[in-house]
């Protein structure tokens, strides 16, 4: 056993730090216990951006309160970025002092919700024990999976065991009318980065329609649907969570008890992309003009744009082929290949030397109009039933570009471009 998990459990069962125990004996030792799911809202970090959540336990007798967290991880562990591109992350659980962590949240500007369960005795002792035999050494670390296991999916898995399948039975078969890739966009909406990154990299798994449970692995959806499980009670059914209170960070602008714990619904952005791809690839084409025109540093211009194009739908399509290598089962068969083509690797070396110097120009034209008629059929198939890929906005984004870059290498050689341009005086 860990000494966090050692102290927390000798605190919860013996009496917190300058505290006298009570002469008293309980008819049960968890009758002195009381449950509490914890959950902090988003934060501004990208792994803040799900939310957060704990199991809380209190000793009324002693006064201990200790909170257990499975959302720990070091970027300092050995080999952390192997794991992390192998899909093995590890996460670890551990028992913390419920008031430091509550801080924690607050001073980070993000607001908690505390909810009192209504469990038996002998669940809130069984939960107890099983707790403390997941932070043994052997028993703390885990994989982490973003949707599958993570915090969230592991404090609902601890309850659900203490209330025998209760939330399993009630939730599994529950449609939500989500997706996995629903509420990742939903929730990076704020970082046009983070949710272009983590949209191009989630593959056709995400858009697998998720019941409530699978839901779970966000900690607000926990939050919010266990006001509506009832057990059973002294006078009858009662409703698990028995009560539930808000600590606001305490800023004026972050203090609005009512507001949402979340965007409800994902931005769409698929006329920004296509904004985007005809910007960059119409300022391609307008180069190329001035460049068949003895403009040599339009020629240049045109050179840097393919280039970071293709760099980007290079690196992008060769990582989609190396994670099909990994357990991130949720990049797996990934649409986006059709337009992420890891040929624009070689694109990447041929488009900038053949439109500067002539070099390969025919092997760069050809592999071009590969990369473009690749993207083409991928747009054509995509009413097949088993294309559920939501990826509009990449084939809005990169079909001007691929259209773009494939035109600009035919129409240089067609100019003269296999040989070197001669600088506008």
């Amino acid at each position: 056993m860990t000494l966090a998990a050692a102290l927390a459990l000798a605190a919860l069962l013996a009496g917190a730090p300058g505290q006298e125990a009570l002469d008293t004996s309980p008819t049960h030792p968890g009758e002195v216990l009381r449950i509490s799911l914890i959950t902090a809202e988003p934060g501004t970090a990208v792994w803040e951006r799900f939310g957060h959540n704990a199991l809380r336990i209190r000793n009324v007798e002693t006064g201990a309160d200790i909170s257990y967290n499975w959302g720990i991880f070091d970027f300092q562990q050995v080999d952390f970025v192997p794991r992390f591109l192998r899909g093995e992350m590890l996460y670890m659980m551990a028992p913390f002092r419920t008031a430091p962590m509550l801080d924690s949240y607050r001073s980070a500007g993000r607001r908690i919700m505390i909810q009192e369960l209504a469990l038996t005795p002998e669940q809130r002792w069984s939960l107890l024990e099983a707790l403390e035999e997941n932070a043994l050494p052997q028993n703390r670390e885990y994989f982490y999976d973003y949707f599958l296991d993570n915090c969230s999916t592991r404090v609902r898995d601890a309850l659900d065991a203490a209330l025998g399948g209760l939330l399993r039975e009630r939730f599994v078969e529950e449609p939500t009318g989500t997706s996995y890739r629903f509420h990742t966009r939903r929730l990076t909406r704020m970082d046009p980065l983070v949710y272009a990154g983590m949209d191009v990299l989630l593959g056709s798994p995400g858009d697998q329609p998720i019941s409530v449970w699978e839901e779970m692995f966000l900690p607000m959806t926990l939050m919010e649907e266990l006001r509506s499980v009832e057990v059973a009670g002294p006078q009858g059914p009662r409703p698990l969570v028995s009560g539930e209170s808000v600590l606001d960070p305490g800023t004026p602008q972050e203090a609005a008890g009512e507001r949402p714990w979340g965007p409800e619904e994902p931005p769409t952005r698929v006329g920004w992309f296509l904004l985007a791809g005809l910007a960059v690839g119409g300022l391609m084409v307008r180069m190329t003009q001035r460049a068949v025109r003895g403009s040599y540093p339009a020629r240049v211009g045109a050179a840097a744009l393919a280039l970071l194009w293709t760099l980007v739908s290079g690196v992008v399509g060769t990582i989609l082929v190396l994670v099909l290598f990994t357990d991130h089962q949720f990049m797996a068969w990934n649409e986006n290949l059709f337009v992420m083509n890891p040929l624009s690797a070689a694109l990447t070396v041929l488009a900038p030397l053949a439109l500067l110097t002539g070099w390969a120009s025919g092997w760069a034209r050809r592999l071009a109009w590969t990369v473009l008629g690749v993207a083409v059929v991928g747009l054509l198939v995509q009413p097949l039933p088993f294309l559920v890929q939501q990826n509009a906005l990449f084939f809005a984004l990169a079909l001007p570009l691929h259209t773009a870059l494939a035109w600009t290498l035919t129409r240089v050689g067609a100019a003269g471009g296999d040989e070197p341009a001669t600088p506008a005086r």
